[in-house]
């Protein structure tokens, strides 16, 4: 039988030029507002930190020097 992915926050592991998804899922939660990202609208993270973004503008005030 298949199970639905639908509603379920997925683990993803993000690298460099991409991400591997560890446990499927339809979407991520942005490290900085709580915001749910579909995976396939996912464009935004930090290698380092390992958290997704979602938007350019909170990965770049998220990523800002102190």
């Amino acid at each position: 039988m298949l199970m639905s992915k639908t509603d379920r926050a997925a683990r993803i592991h993000y690298m460099a030029n991409g991400f591997r998804v560890l446990t499927p899922g339809d979407h991520v939660v942005c490290g900085v507002s709580g915001a749910r990202i579909a995976i396939e609208d996912l464009r935004y993270w930090d290698v380092a930190s390992q958290r997704a973004f979602a938007s350019a503008s909170l990965a770049a005030e998220a990523m800002a020097p102190q």
